[in-house]
């Protein structure tokens, strides 16, 4: 056995011990000296169990209830005459459930509270966890996503993070491994692109996708997602406008009315489970994909939320909301997406 494969067999033996309320008696460190080869192999699958139950118990602590602070702040311009706008901030109440969990897959949905004394739900964003995946959906610019297939060596030991739009369209995904160290469980992207955010899709055409490094930390409040965002334009050479950083807390609440989103999701699960099978359907028939609007697509989400709402109502059966939510989004999507000068010039000209 390498000094390698002892050392990681040690680490993550008094990591899972630190972890752990009872501790150990002993770590990998009192095994130095294996005396058969089947005792080394056994002690690195052993870590690398442990280290997937850790990583598997920090994707699971973002379930919750939070109150939620979203602040993203423009630093460093890199455009001759750029001024950096003004910071922007909001908040709110949010509850994070899991939706699925098989072991090696994590879909955590979000629903935000808003209003005042009469509650409403809204839902948000999701985020799926896939452990060691042979392939990742990546935002490529123009309102597309190609499904890129992944070496042995790039999911080897890592996780991919899928997230997904308010409809359940991708926007977003990466690959990389969970690191415990220093006391804190985190996971960090590789610079990965990313569709304009509502605040800025809605007002700015001086850019076209965020070139972002993404960070999932786990604190003893809640978690928080660091962002460490290059506000990029992709006509002719690519080039960076200016730098943001963003830093979303969710700090866990015990006041919030989390059963307004919750009686929500009882009541439109089942349609958003059709919904997300219709997009998994689209990825699996083509490797690149896209929608043939660009821009804020909310001529897209608008109706399939209000799809979702009607059913929950009981206005529309489910069935009927997810046959005209499958229609809706048969008309938006493409697996023909042309294209990246086309997109962007179809985006300018909107």
């Amino acid at each position: 056995m390498t000094m390698r494969r002892k050392t990681l067999a040690a680490g993550a033996a008094a990591l899972v011990c630190g972890l752990t309320a009872a501790g150990c008696a002993g770590t990998g460190a009192d095994r130095a000296g294996f005396s058969h080869p089947t005792e080394a192999a056994g002690a690195f699958a052993e870590t690398r169990r442990a280290k997937f139950e850790l990583d598997r118990r920090a994707i699971l602590a973002m379930a919750g209830d939070y109150r939620v602070a979203f602040s993203f702040t423009e630093t460093v311009p890199f455009i001759e005459g750029y001024d950096p706008k003004p910071p922007y901030k909001t908040s709110g109440d949010e509850i994070v459930r899991v939706i699925e969990d098989r072991g090696d897959f994590i879909s955590l949905q979000h629903i935000l509270v808003v209003g005042g004394e009469e509650k409403i739900p809204v839902k948000h964003w999701r985020q799926d966890w896939i452990y060691e995946p042979e392939e990742v959906i990546e935002f490529v610019g123009g309102a597309a996503w190609r499904v890129r297939a992944l070496s042995p060596a790039e999911r080897k030991g890592k996780w991919a993070q899928i997230v997904y739009q308010v409809d359940d369209a991708p926007r977003y995904g990466a690959v990389a491994e969970w690191r415990h160290e220093n006391g804190v469980s985190e996971w960090t992207s590789p610079p990965s692109l990313r569709p304009l955010p509502r605040r800025d899709a809605t007002k700015r055409d001086d850019y076209d996708a965020i070139l972002a490094v993404n960070r999932h930390a786990i604190a003893p409040w809640g978690w928080v997602h660091e962002q460490d965002n290059s506000k990029l334009a992709l006509r002719g050479k690519d080039r960076i406008l200016v730098r943001e950083i963003g830093v979303n807390t969710y700090t866990h609440a015990d006041d919030i009315a989390a059963e307004v989103a919750e009686d929500y999701w009882a009541a439109t699960k089942g349609f958003w489970a059709g919904v997300r099978a219709e997009w998994a359907r689209i990825a699996a028939q083509s490797k690149l994909f896209g929608l043939t609007i660009q821009g804020e697509p909310e001529a897209l989400y608008d109706p399939v939320l209000a799809l979702a709402g009607a059913a929950a109502d009981g206005a529309m059966t489910e069935a009927e909301a997810l046959a005209e939510a499958r229609a809706v989004i048969a008309r938006y999507a493409t697996t023909a997406p042309g294209a990246l000068e086309e997109r962007l010039a179809a985006a300018r000209a909107e």
